[in-house]
């Protein structure tokens, strides 16, 4: 493509391999190989781009619907031969093209929202995590949900009994309604969406979950509000969307990853647990800690865990962009009595 920073994408090093449907129904079937093994439940991003050997090309499974991203032209083009691939493979109900964002228009490509075969409800199921969620796969963002974070919710979970919890970025309740199932003694979600913390709300009644407190706005207002009212939790999840797209954004970006783990830190009580991740894979891991540690300097902090992308994100050893998602299980150390008659 002469159109973009990446004129080539490597599909195969056999030059005489013929691109058709027959080799994308063998990736197709070597991804899916892969999730069953993993999985017990048809719930997973089926396909990661250059992880599965299809670069440019994004497939979420939801049960029967599959939800589709095309981030380049080849792929685009290609969507026929895929399309009918998926068809022979899964006999899926409904196949949606998700297509839109800055990766298409740095390929030349228009954005696309259509339904490529059979029919996408308004609303698509996700089980997770022993919890059921509504998903809106048009409106909602990416593909709808976020598998990535799929085992870091679960870990969570065993710091959740009897806490106070704090989810700044809730979007459809990933991480706030397990908490909530899993003994939190009151859980508040922040989000600037209010169509998604409506389906929060929803996901929340389905759920059986009484008492989440949701909180329409942004989210470095709502901790400086959280905190002038005197507010603690005693387990913060921090996951912010990608606050760097692209390197001229390093700078800003960086100092806003900074300064929302201060926030967080300064709401935390002792003994407290934050969770603290980014999905820009313009942001090393180093870089964050290093954010983190210069925010961690008012207070005695320790990080007792970290987390990554979940399996059904597997990362190309030669593509390093791959391996985008990173985290850190934050605790606050607690003051012994003794150490405070020392400090008074």
């Amino acid at each position: 493509n002469p159109h973009t920073l990446l004129c080539a994408r490597l599909l195969s090093r056999d030059p005489h391999v013929s691109i058709d449907e027959d080799f994308y129904r063998t990736r197709l079937q070597q991804a899916l190989l892969m999730r069953e093994r993993l999985f017990t439940a048809p719930f997973y991003r089926l396909v990661h781009g250059e992880g599965d050997g299809l670069p440019g090309l994004i497939i979420d499974r939801y049960e029967d619907h599959l939800v589709l991203q095309a981030g380049s032209l080849g792929m685009d083009r290609d969507l026929p031969l895929i399309t009918a691939a998926l068809q022979g493979l899964l006999r899926p109900a409904g196949i949606l093209l998700k297509a839109s964002g800055a990766a298409r228009r740095l390929e030349g490509l228009e954005d696309r929202i259509e339904v490529l075969f059979g029919h996408i409800p308004e609303r698509l199921e996700v089980w997770e995590n022993d919890c059921l969620f509504q998903v809106d796969p048009r409106g909602g963002q990416k593909t709808g949900w976020f598998y990535d974070h799929r085992a870091n919710r679960r870990r969570l979970r065993d710091f959740a009994q009897g806490r106070r919890v704090l989810d700044c970025f809730a979007y459809l309740g990933g991480f706030a309604i397990p908490l909530a199932k899993a003994g939190a003694s009151a859980v508040t979600a922040v989000d600037s969406s209010a169509p998604a913390l409506a389906i929060l709300e929803e996901n929340a009644r389905r759920n059986e979950v009484e008492g989440l407190r949701s909180i329409h706005g942004d989210a470095m207002e709502t901790l400086h509000n959280l905190r002038d009212r005197g507010e603690q939790f005693d387990l913060i999840v921090l996951d912010p969307p990608a606050l760097i797209k692209s390197k001229k954004d390093f700078k800003e970006g960086s100092i806003a990853y900074r300064r929302f783990n201060d926030m967080a830190m300064r709401l935390l009580t002792p003994g407290g647990i934050l969770f603290s991740a980014s999905c820009s894979h313009h942001l090393s891991r180093e870089t964050l800690l290093s954010q983190i540690a210069f925010a961690a300097q008012r207070g005695d902090y320790q990080i007792i865990g970290e987390g990554s992308q979940d399996m059904d994100h597997p990362v190309h050893p030669a593509v390093p962009e791959s391996n985008y998602l990173k985290g850190f299980f934050i605790h606050r150390r607690e003051e012994l009595p003794e150490e405070a008659e020392k400090t008074a």
